[in-house]
């Protein structure tokens, strides 16, 4: 076992090493440019296209566009927020942060191309909307071999694996916060889990639609409580990021040894591992919205990272600067469970509890998005007659994943992440020109009906 981690870290190395990084943010950069900054161009008509409704035709499809956001962010918004804020921090210092917003205002091009790209060559079978990247990489790329590669490897990256990692994550939570047995938890968060899985895709946008918009709320709300108990210290801590962005050893006063090269690697990955932009898990979710433009739908997924990226990760961050969390040489999960318990001293053990629930919802929400984007990779792979299987397996993985050590896990979930993010990140490069059409398409079909109104 211990020989076997080693090759996987050897491998995970090389996976996510510089070059992917680079590849991955140069992405976003490529469509910001190609696009012509559209996340600021568009970024009012992003909110009003989140309730708009699509013509009659398109109405028995698929899910509202709210819904495919609620879905896509459910996957988005996880344990990542908790962990990886945190250690970005330990790693590369708060100016880590900065670079985070960075690699997330760059990231929503990236996710635009591939919201666009999953509505562009989505397919109706049998009355049900699929797509994601493994039709854009088929029917778009022409790559069968590539399209097969993705699906394959998503299954086994986020809705095998990473979902053992989802439910460890609640499991130790709730274990620490009320002394529950991890087993017991596991076969509650499996049985919650089928309930909603066995009723298709109409049953976990509705779930998403509700238990998405609370969760984020409840969590930013107890942020934003701590934040007003430790005003003072808001500044400091912005101060800490923008100046640590570029001096990080001398913005905490030498405590966290980062260098600049250490900030801006760990606030870039962490940024693109929060968001996903890039990954290819999130067009899922996009693609199956009903729209009547691909460009209304990749307007709304670009939400998504603001939500993930500028709301719930500065908050994260914001709770460790301020409650001095990050002093305590803690990491990952627990250095954000210890700002939260220094953010509520006051009230005993109710920081502590808070993590715990939230962290029940940002998992357990995720393994409902992560098990949807697998299982339209296993009906295009195997068809409908596949999900049966496909659904018990991701249950008896969620209960394994609360009695397993999780390390190997993890990196065989970050083995089969990188190799998935290869050829969507090929799609997204070969087929940037649809993107671009695409949306001039709508910008002349917009300004025709403005000029129309006008003159009626």
């Amino acid at each position: 076992m211990e020989s076997l981690m080693k090759q996987l870290e050897a491998i995970n190395q090389v996976l996510w090493g510089p070059v992917m990084l680079i590849v991955l943010l140069g992405t976003g950069v490529l469509f910001t440019l190609r696009l012509r900054f559209i996340q600021i161009r568009k970024l009012k008509e992003m909110f009003k296209q989140i309730f708009s409704r699509p013509t009659k035709e398109r109405e028995e499809l698929g899910l509202s566009s709210f819904q495919s956001l609620s879905t896509a962010i459910a996957g988005q918004v996880g344990t990542g927020n908790l962990a990886g804020v945190a250690t970005a921090i330990v790693a590369g210092g708060p100016g880590s942060i900065f670079w985070m917003w960075i690699s997330g205002f760059f990231g929503m091009g990236t996710i635009f191309a591939e919201a666009v790209l999953g509505q562009l060559f989505n397919k109706n079978k049998n009355g049900e909307l699929v797509g994601g990247p493994a039709y854009y990489l088929r029917y778009g790329l022409k790559s069968k071999m590539l399209a097969a590669f993705f699906a394959i490897s998503i299954v086994f990256a986020l809705g095998f694996m990473g979902n053992m990692v989802q439910s460890n994550s609640i499991a130790l939570a709730v274990n620490n916060a009320f002394n529950i047995p991890k087993i017991i938890i596991g076969v509650i968060v499996a049985a919650l889990a089928g309930l909603i899985l066995i009723g298709g895709v109409k049953r976990i946008g509705a779930f998403t639609e509700k238990i998405v918009p609370f969760m984020a709320a409840l969590y930013i709300l107890g942020g934003i409580a701590i934040l007003v108990i430790n005003h003072e210290n808001i500044l400091p801590a912005l101060k800490m990021i923008f100046y640590g962005a570029f001096n990080p050893k001398a913005a905490t006063g030498g405590l966290i040894g980062a260098t600049v090269k250490e900030t801006l690697r760990y606030g870039i990955a962490r940024g693109l591992f929060s968001n996903e932009a890039g990954m290819g898990s999130t067009p899922h979710a996009h693609a199956v919205a009903k729209v009547d433009h691909p460009v209304q739908q990749g307007l709304v997924s670009m939400l998504g990272v603001i939500i993930d990226t500028g709301i719930v990760c500065t908050i994260t961050a914001l709770v460790i600067l301020t409650t001095g969390a990050f002093e305590t040489g803690l990491t990952s999960s627990e250095l954000t469970q210890q700002g939260f318990r220094l953010g509520f001293s006051n009230f005993g053990n109710f920081g502590l509890y808070f993590i715990a629930v939230a962290l029940f919802f940002f998992a357990f929400s995720t393994i409902i998005g992560w098990y949807f984007f697998g299982e339209l990779n296993i009906k295009y792979l195997f068809g409908k007659g596949g999900v049966k299987y496909y659904r018990y397996l991701v249950l008896l993985c969620i209960v394994l994943g609360t009695l397993l050590e999780v390390d190997l896990v993890w990196a065989l979930a970050d083995v089969f992440n990188a190799l998935m993010i290869i050829p969507n990140l090929i799609a997204l490069v070969g087929l940037s020109n649809l993107v671009v059409k695409s949306v001039k398409e709508y910008s002349f079909k917009e300004e025709k009906e403005e000029n129309v109104s006008k003159t009626s």
